[in-house]
């Protein structure tokens, strides 16, 4: 059966989710659905990364396998066609080998968390980013990022449900930049574990806004306990922003 990777865009606000789930839509819910819509067949359309519930997307994949040898703009606009009036879009469908798997394929994920750091409420980014009244020390929040680079053991930044057999992840990039108002957190490696990134903005904003020391960061960390975890920064502001494959 041919095999199609799907680049997919989506707003996550109204969602549960990535994943299917019995407590309200899904994006993959939503995908499946446009697939049968499109060519009748009932499928399981599988991601690069489980987001939360109001978490977004600028670039997730995911793959799917249908019966016949479509082109492949017309996955894509089928697929748009029947995902409307829902914020998610297919913004590329490719032919693919069938050894391409989403998840297991991903040597790398990226995710990109912003803050608007203003007194002013937020209205266009509402739903979209997280508003910090309090002027944050970036530099600082630089600083306290580089500790948590690395293979660590990260249960005190893991979600008390995380389903990953292991709590240790190697971090390779989080560098914190402000341009005018907006800060932007940027996190990479192989696979992060559940809440991994929203914990960690958590503590890199207490530190900016000096409730936190840079050495806070290291202990938080050392302690591998969930209780030591700052307060988790809300769904808001987080984007599934890039997958790299080899």
């Amino acid at each position: 059966m041919p095999r199609y990777k799907l680049t997919i865009e989506y707003d996550g606000g109204p969602f549960v989710g990535w994943q299917i789930q019995d407590n309200g839509p899904s994006v993959q819910g939503l995908l499946a659905a446009a697939v049968e819509a499109f060519c009748g067949e009932k499928v399981s359309v599988q991601g690069a990364g489980r987001t939360d519930a109001g978490v977004h997307a600028l670039a997730q994949v995911g793959h799917v396998d249908l019966a016949k040898d479509w082109d492949e703009d017309t996955v894509r606009d089928a697929l748009n066609a029947h995902l409307r009036p829902h914020p998610v879009a297919v913004i590329a469908a490719e032919r693919v080998d069938d050894s391409f798997d989403a998840r297991f394929s991903a040597i790398r994920r990226h995710y990109l968390y912003r803050i608007i750091n203003r007194r002013a409420d937020l209205t266009f980014e509402r739903g979209r980013a997280w508003r910090i009244a309090k002027p944050l020390d970036i530099p600082a929040m630089q600083v306290a990022a580089q500790r948590l680079i690395g293979r660590h053991d990260f249960t005190t930044f893991r979600n008390v449900e995380c389903q990953a057999k292991s709590p240790v992840k190697t971090l390779d990039q989080l560098d914190v930049h402000r341009r005018a108002d907006e800060v932007e957190v940027m996190a990479s490696a192989r696979s992060f574990l559940h809440s991994q990134v929203r914990s960690m903005v958590g503590a890199l904003a207490l530190v900016g806004e000096g409730k936190w020391t840079v050495d806070d960061v290291s202990v938080a960390l050392a302690k591998r306990d969930r209780a030591a975890c700052a307060p988790v920064a809300p769904p808001d502001g987080l984007y599934l922003a890039k997958v790299d494959y080899a």
